[in-house]
């Protein structure tokens, strides 16, 4: 091969510079042929001899050219040759005529690009560089001389400046044979110096030559990618080189590990940067490279104090080498968009949690720490994405932060803003790994970034935002407990949140109190400093006279006894005494105190002891035979289950501490009378009691048999009958007895909450007759009510404002009086006219009837705030069964057998409170954002007790209840099936008692209302809770086949889908029909291999519900709006299950149209979402046909507004009506375009269907506009927009198609719904022709003219009338377009 010169340019003007050699060194050139073969040269000519006389030589073929001289030589020649010419300067012209002349010849002029090879090149080059060589070896292990030379790098360095090389594949053979002998330093020499050597035809040979000797050893790793990285390599050659580099990625050392990143990252192109990433994230093990490190710098420890005799901390470099190949993905990252986006989708490419490594987290902190925001936004979609499939997961985290902590610390800011962006997110599967990211920064990071933590979670609790407060207190509570000393440092900060106490829940607030009285009364006493503030604090709030500060207070107070561990904080309470609620309060949180927290024995022992006295003191009487006292009813004991002791035992003293409060209450104020008295208030009784057991429960390790007399003592009530006479007492009296009602009810179901647990059987017994006690009072209290207006009952949650807790009697008290005015006057002519016709008096039996539907009307569930809250644990009830017990006689015989078993009515009543319980736990957002204007804030009243669980809990409860709740859903199913198969089908048939047909009818729905809420847990989707979703689902799939064990997920799903599928036989009633489809369709969501069955018999089940009359058990068919939206929901579903959504639509426009009409026009937004999301799937040539079938269901559900005109149909007209338009001209549209030359029939059909639904929808505008509804004429715009693009599109078409002669506009008349004309909107001087162009031939469209300018007068009417609207083309508007193809 010949040497080329490697900046050269054009032979033409090209020549080398002389060697630094003298010029008399003849070149030795081993490529040139033999003098015998000497390349031909090129034919004599004017320029050809003037370039040979200038010193170059032109060769034929694939020679290069020769040059004899010096590059500044040849061209001075040249030069002097053309201006000392005697044809100058039209030699000039001659010379560039020869030059077109020879480069008309490819070869040449290919040639006379390239660089000059020199015809007398140094011949003693190479001979030189062979001494030089020979030289070398001697030098080779001395290193540095005593002057600083080092011979054998100078003597490499030499050759960097070599302008020629004669032979240079020969020299670069001999410098690779003198790498393999050479100690390591002179190799390194050797291979850096290789690319300013070499010449660019040897790159690739030499390139191949170093891949070779990196496989072979991984000490020149970095000497050989420094190499490579200068070397102009073709694109195959390099990536196969970067496969080799990759396959040496894992077996590199850990301090040479950045150069091969950078090498790797630097040579990607966009073709290949997916698959070479994804190469690379599988090689890099930083977790194996920091541990073998470790491992070695441990060797070097043990052999150093073996040799020294004391052990000495080695220098480890590898966490400084994990910091710079994140640096060097960091810099390829920011500068390579393509990098990025190929590291975002290798991560996301991994599907299983294991295969997922430390780098990937690393490499998403990256990516969010450059500026670009589309990293930033990848990174945090990846992470929520991975983190809420399962796939990332905390023990990664974990791992990372261990060791990678110092590496870590540098991307602290992205670490921080992602965990605030997670804690933040609505999605609960996420919030904990934002807050586990949190706790893993405060405990690896300095003391810098913890209090930065700190101060991010002291905002998330400033946020308002209920999620993010509790998981932000939850996780302060957390740190608190693993760094009790370094929280203390920033105590100052969380005592900051105190100032924020007012968007704080009751429970959050304790948490909070619980935090700071953690941090200031903890065992080490760390945060004393806050400990005066925080008695100043609950001080002022418990003198205030503000109920919400004072309950602060309250909270606070006890939360600080539990930290404290003394009596100073209890004795010191005495400001509550002033108030009912606030002392109810109080007890209520002492109580909450001793169930969560391990209070100091001798306090515990202290507060039981005088709990018990005062209650006993304060509530409980001794019964006689009779109850002294004046009362506003005669007294009377009630409700004692234990009847052998009657006499002598103990009663509740409601009544009489009811009547004592009446004349000292305002509004739960108790009056303070003489310093000394003390008032007992009923609305304390429940609180107390549950103060009380709370004490025996922690004395006695859950044995209640010390207070076992008070399950089944009675109350000082009176007799239940006054409520039959409701309407004959006095207003103060109304109220009175429905207090009496509201304190029974309550102390029944705190003694239920109480003795729920018990194993004893007679206690059992007496805990569900206490149940019954409930359910017969609560249908008391309901007639009771139904006469109050205006009444509120008394408090029974206390951590509550009054405001948050609001009777529901307010809005509708106006409108009873009003009714009953109405009714008074009506009754008084009704008896003048049976005093006038005593014949028409009606019959005595129908009075009572219409009276008794007078009082109905009061549903208990408005007044749930006002109700104890029942424990979790009391729905353990649903499991008892029959309960039986001997009562014996005086000489111990039994006497009679007693029998319990929960009834319908008790079914009901606990099935309501576990599906509400459920409906606040598993469904509720952990991050919903707060409201802009503050709306109800009582949802979380009642529910004091269920916060302090975790929706884990809550979800494992329900799992463990399933078998019970099959078991009752059983029953229904069986109780229905027996009814229809007596009644043959009738299931309003006559002797049906119509009450207990509507309580199983309630217990069916709640029951599965409880299954489907339990199974919509968004919980059960991550992975964390599998193994829990498999039990819950393994329940139903066992009720099916009990045999079967060891099934898996698929089959545990499709077990139970084919499980609950077998009880559509029996559903009652539609919204339980809608409860059942919409918990089969939650189940067949998790599965994944049977998708078809699932949508197949989901679609049937719809299906046949819709078809399906539903009727109540009293013969009544089911209407109003709670029947409508479950019609429409159910409609929904079969339409998205259903195979063909446009024959089902007509299959339903064409036969169900007597039970549809109501959500018939619904269906034209289905149509539109249809189309939106499936058009693209469908096929080219079907989507003409489909479009035909939409446009024809469209006009038939349009026309319905005809006879069916109510104001939700024009409005579900006017808006859903307008996206199917808009999605016709996106999306069909341009089908037309290319359909109409093939298609004109269907086409013009088409359209002419979708003109007669366009003159439908302009007609609905004008009656919206003529009733001056503006509900109905705010659509109109938008809508009128759409008809007039309409036109033009269609005129578009037409005239795309050479068509255009086709297309006439008119002006189409105002009417209304039934078409007749509204002349209001008509203008006189078009009267005339409007009549004449009405008349048109049949088959033709109204009103059609030739399309030109309108009349003036007809101008300024439609712009008169339609200035409301604001449109622009105002006389197209009302205008309509003919299609006449022929």
């Amino acid at each position: 091969m010949r040497k080329k010169k490697r900046s050269s340019v054009v032979s033409v003007e090209d020549g080398p510079t002389s060697l630094d050699a003298p010029k008399s060194k003849k070149s030795k050139s081993t490529g040139r042929p033999s003098k015998s073969a000497a390349p031909e040269q090129v034919p004599d000519s004017v320029f050809v001899s003037m370039l040979r006389e200038s010193g170059v030589t032109l060769r034929l073929g694939n020679v290069s050219n020769e040059i004899a001289v010096d590059q500044v030589v040849f061209q001075k020649r040249i030069q002097q040759y053309l201006r000392k010419n005697p044809r100058y300067p039209t030699i000039i012209q001659e010379f560039i005529s020869g030059l077109e002349t020879h480069i008309e010849d490819p070869e040449r002029f290919r040639n006379c690009l390239l660089p000059c090879v020199p015809r007398s090149a140094s011949e003693g080059s190479a001979p030189v560089i062979n001494t030089l060589f020979e030289k070398l070896p001697e030098f080779m292990f001395e290193g540095v001389g005593e002057d600083g030379l080092n011979i054998p790098h100078v003597i490499i360095n030499q050759l960097k400046w070599l302008d020629r090389v004669v032979d240079c594949k020969d020299l670069a053979s001999k410098l690779m044979q003198l790498v393999s002998v050479a100690p390591v330093e002179i190799q390194h020499d050797i291979i850096t110096s290789l690319p300013e050597i070499l010449e660019d035809s040897q790159h690739g040979d030499m390139a191949r030559d170093l891949n070779a000797l990196l496989k072979e050893s991984t000490q020149l790793t970095v000497p050989i990618l420094d190499a490579l990285s200068s070397l102009n390599l073709s694109s195959t050659l390099l990536a196969e080189v970067r496969g080799a580099v990759i396959s040496t990625v894992s077996a590199v050392q850990l301090e040479d590990l950045p150069v091969v990143v950078k090498f790797i990252l630097h040579s990607i192109s966009a073709s290949d940067a997916n698959e070479v990433v994804c190469d690379l994230r599988k090689k890099l093990e930083l977790e194996q490279c920091v541990l073998s490190s470790m491992l070695q710098a441990s060797q070097r420890s043990e052999k150093h104090k073996k040799i020294t005799g004391s052990a000495s901390v080695p220098s480890c470099s590898s966490k400084d080498s994990v910091a710079l190949v994140l640096e060097v993905i960091k810099s390829a990252v920011r500068f390579q968009k393509i990098i990025s986006e190929a590291w975002l989708k290798a991560i996301e490419n991994v599907s299983e949690p294991e295969d997922h490594k430390v780098i990937d987290v690393l490499v998403l902190l990256i990516l969010h720490s450059t500026n670009a925001n589309q990293s930033r936004r990848g990174a945090e979609r990846v992470l929520k994405v991975k983190v809420r499939a399962g796939l990332i997961q905390e023990t990664l985290l974990n791992k990372t932060f261990k060791g990678f902590a110092q590496v870590m610390r540098g991307y602290f800011p992205s670490i921080l803003a992602l965990a605030q962006g997670l804690v933040r997110s609505s999605d609960c599967c996420v919030v904990p790994f934002g807050g586990h990211m949190y706790k893993q920064a405060f405990t690896a990071f300095d003391s810098y970034c913890q209090q930065e933590v700190v101060g991010s979670l002291v905002t998330h609790v400033c946020s308002g935002v209920s999620g993010e407060v509790d998981v932000a207190l939850e996780l302060l509570c957390e740190l608190v407990s693993l760094k009790p000393t370094e929280m203390a440092q920033y105590a100052v900060f969380v005592k900051g949140i105190l100032d924020y106490m007012d968007n704080l829940s009751p429970q959050q607030i304790r948490r909070l109190f619980h935090l700071l009285s953690s941090l200031a009364f903890g065992h080490d006493q760390h945060g004393s400093h806050i400990q005066d503030d925080m008695h100043i604090v609950i001080r002022k709030q418990l003198s205030s006279t503000v109920p919400k500060y004072k309950r602060i207070g309250i909270i606070g107070a006890v939360m600080m006894v539990g930290s404290m561990g003394v009596r100073s904080m209890y004795m010191n309470l005495h400001d509550v005494e002033g108030s009912a609620e606030a002392a109810a309060l109080y007890y209520d949180e002492l109580a909450n105190l001793l169930q969560t927290c391990k209070l100091d024995p001798l306090v515990q022992a202290w507060i039981g002891k005088s709990v018990l006295e005062d209650f006993q003191e304060d509530f409980v009487v001794d019964l006689g035979p009779e109850i002294a006292g004046s009362y506003p009813f005669p007294a009377s004991v009630m409700y004692n289950l234990d009847e052998d002791e009657s006499q002598g035992g103990i009663a509740i003293n409601l009544l009489p501490l009811m009547a004592q409060d009446v004349p000292h209450s305002a509004e739960g104020r108790i009056a303070p009378s003489q310093k000394n008295s003390r008032h007992v208030s009923p609305l304390c009784l429940s609180s107390f009691f549950r103060l009380l057991r709370l004490c025996e429960e922690e004395q006695h390790q859950g044995d209640l048999e010390e207070i076992d007399a008070l399950l089944g003592c009675p109350l000082i009530l009176t007799d239940m009958g006054a409520v039959e006479k409701v309407e004959s007492l006095s207003k103060a009296e109304r109220e009175f007895l429905c207090s009496l009602l509201f304190y029974t009810i309550n102390w029944f179901r705190e003694v239920v909450n109480a003795f729920c647990k018990q194993k004893d059987p007679e206690m059992k017994m007496k805990v569900v007759t206490r149940l019954q006690n409930i359910t017969y009072l609560q249908t008391l209290l309901e007639t009771c009510l139904a006469d109050c207006p205006g009444y509120t009952p008394p408090m029974a949650n206390f951590d509550c404002e009054s405001t948050e807790v609001v009777a529901p009697t307010s809005s509708a008290a106006p409108a009873k009086k009003k009714k009953k005015g109405k009714e008074k006057y009506l009754k008084d002519i009704f008896k003048i006219l049976l005093f006038q016709f005593p014949h028409c008096q009606p019959s005595q039996t129908d009075h009572p009837e219409k009276e008794k539907e007078a009082k109905v009307g009061v549903n208990l569930s408005s007044y749930w705030a006002f109700f104890r809250e029942l424990d979790i644990e009391v729905l353990d009830v649903l499991q008892c069964g029959l309960l039986s017990r001997s009562i014996l006689d005086t000489e111990l015989h039994s006497k009679v057998r007693e029998e319990v078993q929960l009834g319908s009515s008790e079914l009901v009543f606990l099935l309501e409170d576990l599906h509400r319980k459920l409906d606040f736990s598993l469904t509720a957002a952990p991050a919903k954002k707060a409201p802009f204007l503050k709306g109800k804030a009582g949802k979380k009243v009642g529910f004091s007790h269920l916060q302090q669980k975790s929706s884990r809990d809550v979800a494992n409860f329900c799992v463990q209840l399933l078998p019970t709740l099959c078991t009752h859903l059983e029953n229904c199913h069986n109780h229905f099936q027996t009814l229809l198969s007596e009644k043959q089908g009738v299931v309003d048939a006559p002797g049906i008692d119509v009450k207990e047909q509507q309580l199983m009818n309630s217990a069916y729905h709640l029951l599965l209302q409880v299954l489907h809420t339990t199974f919509s847990w968004s919980g059960f989707s991550h992975p964390e809770q599998r193994v829990l979703f498999k039990s819950a689902l393994g329940v139903l799939a066992h009720r099916l086949k009990e045999e079967e064990t060891d099934l898996t997920l698929e089959q545990l799903i499709k077990q139970s889908f084919e499980y609950l599928l077998n009880f559509r036989s029996t559903v009652p009633s539609l919204n339980t029909a809608l409860c059942l489809t919409q918990l089969l369709t939650v189940i067949s969501q998790f599965g994944g291999s049977h998708h078809t069955f699932y949508r197949e018999h989901t679609a049937s089940l719809t299906r046949h519900f819709l078809c399906q009359e539903w009727v109540d058990p009293s013969g009544v068919k089911e209407r109003g709006k709670k029947h409508n939206d479950a019609l429409r929901s159910l409609l929904i579903i079969y339409l998205a299950h259903t195979d063909d959504v446009l024959k089902a639509v007509e299959e339903i426009t064409g036969e169900g149209i007597t039970e549809l009409i109501i959500v018939l026009p619904f269906i034209s937004w289905i149509i539109y979402l249809f189309f939106l999301f499936n058009y693209s799937l469908i096929i080219q040539n079907e989507k003409l046909l489909t479009w035909n079938l939409a446009v024809r269901d469209f006009h038939v559900l349009i026309n319905l507004v005809k006879v069916f005109d109510s104001r939700p149909v024009l409005n579900v007209c006017l808006k859903y009506g307008r996206l199917f338009l808009e999605s016709f001209l996106k999306l069909g549209m341009p089908l037309l375009d290319y359909s109409f030359k093939k298609h004109k029939e269907d086409v013009q059909n088409l359209l002419k269907t979708l003109q007669l639904s366009t003159r439908q929808l302009h007609h609905i505008c004008s009656h919206s506009k003529n009733r001056q509804d503006t509900g109905l004429t705010n659509h109109v715009p938008a809508l009128k927009k759409s008809l007039e693009q309409f036109v033009y599109r269609v005129k578009a078409m037409l005239t795309f198609n050479q068509c255009q002669e086709a297309f006439w506009l008119g002006n189409l008349k105002n009417r209304n719904l039934k078409g007749e004309e509204i002349l209001s909107q008509r203008s006189q001087d078009s009267e005339e022709e409007d009549e004449e162009s009405s008349q048109l031939p049949e088959g033709q469209n109204e009103e059609e003219e030739v399309l030109g300018t309108p009349k003036r007068n007809t101008v300024l009417v439609l712009l008169s009338d339609w200035t409301l609207y604001k449109i622009t083309v105002y006389y197209v508007d009302c205008l309509c377009f003919i299609i006449s193809c022929s």
